[in-house]
């Protein structure tokens, strides 16, 4: 396979192996049924592309769901804080234009002073450029770990489709040496172009999209042209991986997706969340693979594909180690989450989210 512009795809992989130390996730509790939405704007007329979604309360924003996951993620490692030289941040709704969210998501955790951190965007795949530039720092040798974190909160412009599916939640990686880890990443590859199939100019309250232009030539072309041209440079095929997880806007997608790369729904399930918290935006894939993490077994290899709009997907080969079956039961695993609930109508979901304006 030739990528236009290359003459080969190169598999990103550090000097030095490198691997997953820590996970963690974290998903707010409320849940919007997707038919209260229709009930609202369409008289509960229509099909529903998932079955609920979880929404922030009125004291949670990317900063503080960062934060548990963080935690999660520090409690499944064991390490001192101190010990990071990096927290990253990648999301789409950072609370603040102008003060970093990974500043106060450093602060918590007690890895200030000393330590390296930055705000992320790309959309839907801000979180894994996160965890790609943290596999560069630690395998080159300037970082022993480093934290890269994908979050976002429920955003959807009234009526729109995006308000059925836009959700909450995310996930907390720490990378650090191969042989500290739970779960080696023996590579990844990254696939970029300009395709503005969803975005939201400065001052504009709700994202934009492009209808079915997200899915074709966006979502399918840049997840199946990342995952093909990695597993072609990595010399492996759908059948060798236990688990796939990919990026999931809605449920058709991901699935879709699975088969046009020839994996099966066996291989994608344990990820595949959507349809009971949303579309978590930059934390959509990362956190998928921490439910795949929460039930793998050592030896079980894993493809995971995110896709952010405007446009791109970065692919990751990763390798499950005989330390994550310790590790898993040290904190609150993603299903947990998900089950705890608390259902919400369409007038408190308004409230929460600030959508009625007074002046």
């Amino acid at each position: 396979m030739t990528i236009p512009g290359q003459h080969s795809p190169t598999l990103l992989r550090p000097n030095k192996p490198v691997g997953i130390v820590g996970y963690g996730a974290y998903v707010p509790r409320y849940r919007l049924p997707a038919k209260e939405v229709a009930r609202v704007w369409t008289g509960g007329k229509g099909g529903l592309p998932i079955k609920e979604k979880a929404v922030p309360g009125l004291d949670e924003d990317v900063i503080t769901m960062s934060i548990e996951a963080a935690r999660n993620a520090m409690d499944r490692a064991q390490i001192d804080p101190t010990e990071l030289r990096a927290v990253w941040v990648g999301s789409e709704s950072h609370p603040y234009a102008v003060k970093p969210t990974s500043t106060l998501v450093a602060e918590a955790i007690g890895a200030v002073p000393n330590t390296q951190a930055a705000d992320w965007e790309f959309a839907c795949k801000a979180g894994t450029e996160a965890l790609v530039a943290a596999m560069g720092l630690v395998g080159s040798g300037m970082a022993h770990y480093a934290m890269a974190i994908g979050m976002d909160t429920a955003q959807g412009k009234p009526g729109d489709a995006l308000e059925y599916t836009a959700g909450a939640g995310g996930a907390a990686y720490i990378v650090g040496p191969a042989d500290e880890s739970l779960a080696i990443i023996n590579a990844s590859y990254s696939y970029v172009t300009d395709t503005p199939d969803f975005w939201r100019r400065e001052y504009q309250r709700y994202p934009e999209h492009g209808m079915r232009f997200t899915g074709e030539p966006a979502y399918f072309k840049h997840i199946t042209e990342a995952a093909t041209a990695l597993m072609q440079a990595a010399g492996t095929k759908p059948s060798e991986y236990k688990w796939a997880v990919f990026h999931q806007p809605n449920t058709k997608f991901p699935q879709r997706v699975a088969g046009q790369l020839g994996f099966s729904m066996d291989q994608i399930a344990p990820g595949l969340l959507v349809p009971v918290i949303g579309n978590t935006y930059a934390g959509a894939a990362m956190i998928g693979l921490t439910a795949t993490l929460d039930v793998a077994q050592p030896g079980d290899r894993i493809l995971m594909v995110s896709f952010g709009s405007g446009a791109g997907s970065d692919a990751f080969d990763i390798v499950v180690t005989d330390k994550l079956a310790e590790r898993q039961n040290r904190a609150t695993k993603t299903q947990e989450y998900i089950a705890r609930r608390t259902e919400i109508d369409y007038a408190a979901y308004v409230r929460f989210r600030g959508k009625l304006q007074m002046k």
